[in-house]
């Protein structure tokens, strides 16, 4: 369906975020070793409490931009999508590298997040263009007032999920927020998108009965 093409779209980065948690799970095992390989690449000093967030910081961003380097390469398209997730690893992960604080890594989901919740609001409601009719109408049919709940609830998903990230960066410890950014993140949205399709299949037109 559509609406999974589109989730599919937005989880292509799966392949960083995969690294960052393997990175993280084998870091932690022995945070020494990590900080001995962030000092070869120039971080001395770091203190092996950060060790394990730091190296996994830095796979994750040579992992952003080998994934849009080789789509260059190969002369794919690069979906805007990846290009704002992409700005803000390394954007967000540079700084996490360079302070030496997690926190900013942890802001990177919610600024993604709410990212793509503005532009869905704000292309909707300030320039009268629903991004999800744009991305979506060539496979669904669907009445436009559908097509605008569809859009308002992209958009009240992202800002939910955004605010969720902030809230277990900040009251849970760190390897919990790493793991719920790998299976909480996409568990979340693998199910948003079933219910969102179970919704959507009431709107959709019936299918011409062939053998009348």
């Amino acid at each position: 369906m559509a609406v999974i093409i589109c989730a599919m779209r937005f989880l292509f980065d799966l392949l960083p975020v995969i690294l960052f948690f393997a990175a993280y799970r084998w870091a932690g095992h022995d945070a020494a070793v990590a900080a001995q390989w962030l000092a070869h690449i120039g971080l001395a000093g770091v203190v092996e409490k950060v060790a394990p967030i730091l190296l996994a910081t830095g796979v994750a961003v040579v992992a952003s931009v080998v994934q849009v380097g080789t789509l260059l390469a190969l002369r794919r398209r690069v979906d805007t999508m990846l290009w704002v997730s992409l700005a803000l690893i390394v954007g967000m992960g540079g700084l996490t590298l360079w302070l030496q604080d997690p926190v900013f890594i942890m802001w990177k989901p919610t600024l993604l997040y709410w990212t793509f919740a503005i532009t869905l609001g704000a292309s909707a409601w300030l320039l009268r263009r629903n991004l999800m009719r744009t991305l979506m109408g060539e496979q669904l049919q669907l009445p436009a007032p559908v097509w605008a709940r569809l859009n308002l609830a992209w958009v009240g998903f992202f800002t939910f999920m955004g605010a969720l990230n902030l809230f277990v960066a900040y009251h849970f410890d760190e390897s919990t927020w790493v793991s719920f950014k790998l299976y909480g993140g996409i568990g979340l949205m693998l199910l948003f998108v079933a219910g969102q399709g179970v919704w959507l299949a009431r709107h959709l037109p019936d299918a011409p009965d062939r053998g009348a």
